[in-house]
């Protein structure tokens, strides 16, 4: 079980949030983002005034040796797919040194807007994860399922992140390495499988430095959002339009941090809180995945076909460990050389938390398994790692703890600092704490020292911010968007009453409406505002 938690977007698209397996990127430099911070040391201690630090602004004016990238043409595109265009942007590797070292080559796509109405020019989106592909989220989704009028009043805009799918994608371990890596168990019963726990996660890290060469330590998230100011500046825009799902959520935080004054329209579904650091993030993110599964056992148990019996959430809860328990010891077959054990089938029922929309399968797929077949819960977890049926993964679980790894310093030191944390993620999640604890070690051995630390993200001077919570988000827990819309200068809080992970475009007309008449006509809801 990798939790580098998939992150459930708007549609049918999955993006990561990459909460769990690294301890969520929510850092940034403390000081001046315009200078390099210094690395922090992987798994040392966060002292309690670092969360207390803001993001603070870069300068207005673009630095000559800046110019450059700004004022670059895009050269647009057919790409394959119909009425969707494609460029290429630069920007350098380093922010420190642009023009004096390498340049990253970012993948961005485009819909144009298709009328009637003014255009009102540039819509940015981003899915989450770190990871998750914006380009496939706009053609699969964004770009033909957003809603008829902001389609026709915006380009719709996406662009690959740097160390993402199409932009100089981080690679870190072969196919059938990875296949190995997801089946490693991370419910270790003796110090023998925590060695083998400890080894994967070396081997992954090694794995990463060896394959991905010097983006390894430029893919951060405010590296990112500084990306994103260059093609907002590009596409002609004076601010940014933006909305940002999950992880999204963070790189928009971070670019209205920055540039306040650039920030035009944005939403903030889903929404993390950049003040927390590693271990507290990872704990909050397990005690919402346990908010998750209680509502659906709740629903389960008082179904016919519920696979987990009658009774109480708690009763299902615990038939849910006693089932995973015997697939430690004796995984099933599923058809195919890989067998369902503890990690992969945890996976696959935590994938299906991020919409109530799968409770449906997940049972069927539960029932399955508990007869014998692992079939169905496989294809779950395939889903959330992003395995193709050919075997072939894309990049997302590699550029997920890159992200990460440079956000925040790891939870953990090693093995015994888990160990200590034990107790508090089983209070957390009684179904998932062990393996969600486990999981958050995998930055301890990252080869590239973190360069950033948790911030408050203020943004003074921007215009109203909407951030949107779900009351029932496994993966970014309410309470996060509460206090990011707390912590920003002009943030409204849109909270919808409700399950599943993010609130845009999953059905709730109320939480539509009021997000399109924002992005239409600039009219933030009252802070507060709550949908059903």
């Amino acid at each position: 079980m990798d939790t580098s938690s998939l992150l459930r977007t708007s549609g049918t698209v999955l993006a990561v949030a990459g909460l769990l397996m690294s301890g969520c990127s929510s850092g940034s430099s403390s000081s001046s983002a315009s200078a390099s911070p210094k690395a922090a040391k992987s798994g040392q201690p966060q002292k309690k005034t670092d969360a207390l630090q803001v993001l603070q602004p870069l300068p207005d004016a673009v630095p000559a040796g800046l110019r450059a990238y700004y004022e670059q043409k895009l050269s647009w595109r057919e790409c394959g797919v119909e009425g969707f265009e494609c460029a290429t942007l630069k920007v350098p590797l380093d922010y420190e040194s642009p023009g004096g070292g390498e340049d990253v080559k970012l993948a961005v796509s485009r819909k144009t807007a298709t009328g009637p109405g003014k255009r009102l020019g540039s819509l940015l989106v981003n899915p989450g994860g770190p990871g998750g592909s914006a380009i496939g989220y706009l053609q699969s989704y964004a770009g033909i399922g957003y809603p008829e009028p902001v389609r026709a009043r915006y380009d719709i805009v996406a662009v690959d992140p740097r160390g993402v799918a199409r932009s100089e994608p981080v690679t870190c371990l072969s196919d059938s390495q990875m296949d190995a890596f997801t089946q490693v168990d991370q419910t270790p019963d003796d110090q023998k499988e925590v060695d083998q726990l400890v080894a994967s996660f070396k081997d992954f890290a090694t794995g990463c430095q060896d394959r991905s060469g010097e983006v390894l330590g430029h893919v951060s998230t405010v590296e990112a959002a500084r990306d994103m100011d260059v093609l907002r500046a590009v596409l002609g825009d004076e601010k940014l339009t933006y909305v940002g799902a999950s992880y999204g959520t963070f790189l928009g935080a971070t670019y209205a941090g920055l540039y306040p004054r650039r920030a035009g329209r944005l939403v903030l579904d889903g929404a993390m809180d950049p003040s927390l650091p590693a271990l507290t993030m990872n704990r909050d993110q397990t005690a919402g995945f346990e908010t998750a599964f209680t509502a659906f056992a709740e629903d389960c148990v008082q179904r016919e076909d519920c696979p987990l019996g009658g009774g109480s959430a708690r009763d299902a809860g615990r038939r849910l460990q006693g089932f995973f328990k015997k697939l430690d010891a004796d995984p099933v077959p599923t058809g195919e050389g890989r067998r369902l054990g503890e990690s992969l089938a945890t996976t696959a029922v935590i994938a299906a938390m991020y919409d109530e929309g799968a409770w449906a399968e997940l049972r069927g797929a539960l029932q399955s398994a508990m007869d014998g077949d692992g079939a169905g819960l496989l294809k779950l977890a395939d889903l959330y790692y992003e395995r193709d049926a050919d075997g072939s993964y894309e990049n997302l679980m590699f550029a997920n703890p890159a992200v990460n790894c440079l956000d925040l310093p790891a939870a953990f030191g090693g093995p015994d600092d888990v160990r200590k944390a034990l107790p508090s993620f089983r209070q957390a999640s009684p179904v998932f704490g062990t393996g969600l604890a486990w999981a958050a070690m995998n930055c301890t051995y990252w080869p590239v020292q973190a360069t950033g630390r948790p911030n408050r993200i203020q943004a003074k001077g921007a215009p109203p911010i909407v951030v949107v919570g779900t009351t029932r988000d496994p993966a970014t827990p309410y309470r996060w968007a509460e206090a990011l819309a707390g912590q920003l200068g002009s943030g409204a809080l849109l909270t919808y009453e409700g399950d599943g992970h993010t609130a845009y475009g999953r059905g709730s007309e109320c939480i539509d409406s009021t997000i399109n008449t924002y992005l239409l006509e600039g009219k933030a809801p009252k802070d507060g505002k709550r949908c059903r």
